[in-house]
C-alpha cells in the first residue's frame, strides 16, 4: 500500500474504536450544545485579494514535531490578527499530533471558522466535527469511492458545515465538480509520494469554474508563491508548515499576504 492508503487503512480501525468508545447516538446527543456553525464559506468567497486558511498542527510526516511547547490558543491568535480568513486544525493523532480538543481551543481563542482537517472516511466523523465545534470538514477524493464521496458531502452540508473537497490527481477533478462541490481545494503535494509542485494548483486552474473557490494547498511559502497565485485567479490558499516552522507564525502569515 502506498502512504495513503495505509491511512485510510488505519482511519478505519480508528473511528470502529471511536464508536465503541462514544456510541454515535450518544455523540449526536452533545450536537444540541455545540456552537453554531460559523460560514466558511462566506469568509472566503468575499471580494478582494487572496484568502489565508492558516494551519495549526504539531507535527507532520515529513517535518516531525513543528513548534514543541506552542499553544494553539498563541498561533491562531497571532494568525488572526495577521488577517487570516480561516483556520484549518489537523485533529488526525498518528502523523499530526492532533486532536479534536485542538479544534476545540482554536475555536473558543478566536471568532475566525474552523476546518476539521481529517482524513475522513466515515459519518461519524462528521458528527464528530460538528459535536466539536467544526465549521467545515475536509473530504479528499483520493480516500473516498463515488458514493462514499457523494454521501458524506451531502451529510457535511446538512448539518450547517462547509465541505472542502479536494483533490491532487486531475482525474478526480470531475468527480468533485460532478458533486456541485463550490469549495475546491488542489493539493499541491502527491500523498502518495509526498512530493510537492506548487505549478500542479495553477495547471488545474482553468479547469475549475469561475463560481467555485479554488483553493491551493501545500508549497506556499514566500510571497512570491501568494503573488503567483493571485495572478492566476487563485481565491485562497492553505498554508501550515512554512508558517508554523518560523520565528513567529503570525508574522510568517502578515508577510504572505503582503501586510
Amino acid at each position: 500500500m502506498n502512504v495513503l492508503q495505509e491511512i485510510v487503512a488505519r482511519k478505519h480501525r480508528e473511528v470502529a474504536l471511536a464508536r465503541e468508545r462514544v456510541p454515535t447516538a450518544a455523540l449526536e446527543g452533545r450536537l444540541a450544545v455545540a456552537p453554531a456553525p460559523r460560514d466558511f464559506f462566506a469568509a472566503l468567497a468575499a471580494p478582494g485579494p487572496i484568502r489565508l486558511i492558516a494551519e495549526f498542527k504539531r507535527k507532520s510526516p515529513s517535518a516531525g514535531e513543528i513548534r514543541p511547547g506552542s499553544t494553539v490558543e498563541d498561533v491562531v491568535r497571532g494568525y488572526a490578527a495577521a488577517g487570516a480568513s480561516c483556520l484549518s486544525v489537523l485533529t488526525d493523532a498518528v502523523g499530526f499530533g492532533g486532536s479534536l480538543v485542538d479544534l476545540e481551543s482554536a475555536r473558543v481563542a478566536v471568532p475566525l471558522p474552523v476546518l476539521r482537517k481529517e482524513f475522513v472516511i466515515d459519518d461519524y466523523q462528521v458528527v464528530e466535527a460538528r459535536a466539536h465545534g467544526a465549521d467545515a470538514v475536509l473530504l479528499i477524493a483520493e480516500c473516498l469511492d463515488d458514493c462514499r464521496l457523494r454521501s458524506l458531502y451531502r451529510r457535511i452540508i446538512d448539518m450547517g458545515m462547509t465541505p472542502l473537497v479536494e483533490l491532487h490527481d486531475e482525474t478526480n477533478l470531475a468527480r468533485v465538480l460532478d458533486l456541485g462541490a463550490t469549495l475546491v481545494g488542489v493539493n499541491n503535494r502527491d500523498l502518495s509520494t509526498m512530493t510537492t509542485d506548487l505549478d500542479h494548483v495553477l495547471r488545474l486552474r482553468d479547469r475549475v469554474p469561475a463560481e467555485c473557490v479554488l483553493v491551493a494547498e501545500s508549497g506556499i511559502r514566500t510571497r512570491a508563491d501568494v503573488e503567483r497565485l493571485e495572478a492566476a485567479g487563485i481565491g485562497a490558499m492553505l498554508v501550515g508548515e512554512s508558517l508554523l516552522k518560523s520565528r513567529d507564525p503570525g508574522a510568517a502569515a502578515a508577510a504572505l499576504l503582503g501586510r
